[in-house]
């Protein structure tokens, strides 16, 4: 596979890729054209902040499988064109964590000792002993907005130097913010009016963008402020204005809206702004170990392996995948049989467990048997882009679990829709990993899916399987398999074939011929392509 790296990655994650065996192709200029023409044959890309992975990127791209973001920002990146192209977007978030809390500690003291300008004005030969006051952090308090992991490693730190925290988050409950330490609040101005330090940790996103602005800024008084987490969520002329003239007592900021700070900017001209220029990750440690990260899950991505921290496809942990993975192929191919079977048109697809995987996160599995399901329509899909698609189709999707299976350990059941008609196809595994089809619309059958299958429906009649051998054999198509299955004596049949090769056209309409023959289908599963 080639890789091609267009921001600078440690050669930890360059040489993890090298080692595997996959070409890696550094060039850390291109842009525009000059990055789309180099992008043409990648199979995957490793970014920084540095490029931007727009949709014209993609469509520039047809061999690419995932776009890795060594870091954790991925404001870079066009996740929707990601997604409709079937490409897997990850970033690596645990890398540089520690290197971010780091930071934003590191800031605290330096705002609150004044520890810059200190030093600044002691470089340039004045002992200004008596012009800075500063504050300790021992029994204040910390308002932490945003308690992801960054926040959380803030707050651990920072409680443990005495601080009392209060916390805005959204998107955590009570009890996850006492685990730190902390009270959870509902409301930012709250947080903001009872801190002496303020530190953010939020993504930048339509909803955070400026949310710090001139009216919270009021509401913190005489607190510190500290951004170490993006740039746009603070106003930053409000913020200046707000140090300069009060109330604010001073900030410290490592991330801002336009990078690199522009020369104009009203932050430099505040003597309690301390400005960093994107630090927060640069630390040997944090380059490493994010290009690592990075470079584990493009590997994973291309050995179709869970990618952990993947940002638009179902993931799960690395010690489930070994349970779940060969559960994939089987909803895959119960997915394909069950979609043409039914016929082009589908309004709505379900899935359930019963057995021991119901007991697993079976995210990643219902996404391989949506994948199954479209792959027969002849759409361009994968386990990334199949619950886009099934999304912008208006197909509704239900994921539905039972824990105890009458008849099999695990059983895995696809069952397509299309208003009143309906199909389904159940799939399992024998022996731990000898995948099978099991029952075809409701019919017990015991079906090995793989190369070419007949799918024959037919009225339960003395001659009727011998006619199809019969047919099969003057066609010179070798029965390599059968499983024969009816509803009740003199009834309808279903019968399931596996061919060693794919049944003609005019062999098909010498049994649709007969009428005990009530349906022909022919499933070609091995390479994804199935006719009727």
């Amino acid at each position: 596979m080639k890789v091609l790296v267009t921001d600078p990655v440690a050669d930890a994650g360059i040489e993890t890729l090298r080692d595997a065996g996959h070409e890696v192709v550094t060039d850390y200029e291109s842009e525009g054209d000059a990055l789309l023409e180099a992008v043409a044959d990648a199979n995957a890309l490793v970014v920084r902040s540095g490029t931007e992975v727009t949709a014209e990127v993609f469509e520039a791209a047809p061999d690419l499988v995932i776009v890795g973001r060594a870091g954790i920002g991925v404001d870079n990146i066009d996740i929707e064109a990601a997604t409709d192209h079937g490409v897997v977007v990850a970033n690596a978030p645990e890398g540089n964590v520690r290197a971010a809390a780091e930071h934003t500690v590191a800031m605290t003291f330096a705002a609150a000792r004044s520890i810059p300008q200190a030093h600044g004005r002691l470089k340039d030969g004045e002992w200004a002993k008596g012009d800075y006051l500063g504050r300790e952090v021992n029994n204040k308090t910390l308002g932490i907005v945003g308690l992801g992991r960054v926040g959380q490693e803030v707050a651990k730190r920072l409680d443990s130097l005495g601080m009392d925290l209060v916390v805005y988050d959204p998107y955590i409950n009570e009890e996850r913010a006492a685990q730190f330490g902390a009270e959870l609040v509902d409301d930012l101005t709250d947080c903001l009016a009872r801190a002496d330090f303020v530190t953010i940790h939020t993504p930048l996103l339509p909803e955070t963008e400026g949310m710090i602005g001139a009216e919270e800024l009021e509401a913190m008084g005489d607190a510190y402020l500290i951004n170490c987490a993006r740039g746009g969520i603070v106003d930053e002329d409000a913020l200046a204005a707000a140090v300069e003239n009060g109330p604010v007592a001073g900030a410290a900021l490592d991330v801002f809206a336009e990078e690199p700070l522009a020369a104009d900017s009203p932050l430099l001209d505040v003597d309690d702004i301390i400005v960093t220029p994107h630090l927060g990750a640069s630390t040997e440690a944090a380059q490493e170990n994010v290009a690592v990260d990075t470079a584990k899950q493009v590997l994973a991505a291309f050995a179709d392996e869970p990618v952990v921290n993947a940002l638009n496809a179902p993931s799960v942990d690395e010690s489930a995948f070994p349970r779940i993975e060969p559960y994939l192929d089987v909803a895959d191919t119960a997915g394909k049989i069950a979609a043409q079977l039914l016929g082009e048109r589908i309004s709505g697809v379900e899935v359930h467990y019963e057995g021991d995987i119901a007991n697993e996160d079976v995210d990643l599995v219902t996404a391989s048997a949506l994948k199954g399901v479209f792959s027969p329509l002849e759409y361009e899909v994968n386990a990334v882009n199949a619950p886009q698609l099934a999304e912008d189709r208006g197909i509704e999707v239900t994921e539905s679990k039972t824990r105890q299976a009458e008849d099999f350990q695990s059983l895995v059941t696809v069952t397509v829709k299309d208003g009143d008609a309906e199909m389904s196809v159940c799939g399992t595994l024998f022996a731990g990993e000898d995948p099978r089809i099991v029952r075809i619309d409701g019919y017990r059958v015991d079906a090995r899916p793989y190369g070419h299958m007949l799918v024959a429906r037919n009225r339960d009649e003395p001659g009727v399987i011998g006619l199809i051998g019969t047919v099969l054999g003057d066609a010179g198509v070798n029965i390599a398999g059968m499983f024969n299955a009816r509803e009740t004596i003199g009834g309808e049949a279903l019968t399931v074939y596996n061919l060693d090769d794919r049944l003609p056209d005019d062999a098909v309409g010498r049994l649709l011929e007969d009428d005990r023959i009530i349906s022909v289908d022919r499933i070609v599963l091995d390479d994804g392509e199935t006719e009727r």
